[in-house]
């Protein structure tokens, strides 16, 4: 796929595999806006580069419509490819699993995530064009020891993929 002038939304961007794409990204001359939690973070992650940056959390529901806005402004309503990276994860075993772990992780991996999505996806219908990417986990294909919390978001995840897959075809 050619990025070249494309305007890339990535979350949870200043750290890891989304910091990465980002660097691989902007060497290829796209437009990238990466969010994360942390300001400070993601300033040090991008001195010197050209991505544009914006502090929010993705699991602050509440305000995700405001974040989502925020985002459409600096690429002038006009988004080519969302890359949903942001994710956090617990280990727990079944009898330590609390209501408060799930809220937290599902917050950011899945509800988070579909909302966000939702409001950058009205502009791509009306573009008629753009690409989500969701990074997953092969903790989507096969659970493990541990895993109930994080895994499960991430079959979710994939569960919505190709939902959307389907729906916006």
């Amino acid at each position: 796929m050619n990025v070249q002038g494309k305007n890339i939304i990535i979350t949870g961007g200043s750290l890891g595999i989304g910091k990465e794409t980002a660097f691989q990204l902007l060497k290829k001359g796209a437009n990238v806006l990466v969010t994360g939690r942390s300001i400070d973070r993601l300033q040090k992650a991008f001195v010197n580069s050209n991505a544009k940056l914006i502090s929010f959390d993705i699991s602050d529901i509440d305000n995700l419509n405001l974040n989502a806005q925020r985002c459409l402004d600096i690429f002038n309503g006009n988004v080519d490819i969302l890359i949903n990276n942001a994710g956090i994860g617990v280990r727990k075993s079944i009898d330590k699993l609390t209501y408060n772990d799930f809220i937290n992780v599902y917050n950011v991996n899945v509800f988070g995530l579909s909302l966000f999505t939702k409001e950058i996806v009205k502009v791509m219908k009306t573009q008629k064009k753009g690409t989500i990417i969701n990074i997953g986990s092969t903790a989507s294909l096969k659970g493990y020891k541990d895993g109930s919390i994080y895994a499960s978001s991430k079959f979710a995840l994939r569960c919505l993929s190709q939902c959307w897959q389907s729906e916006l075809r």
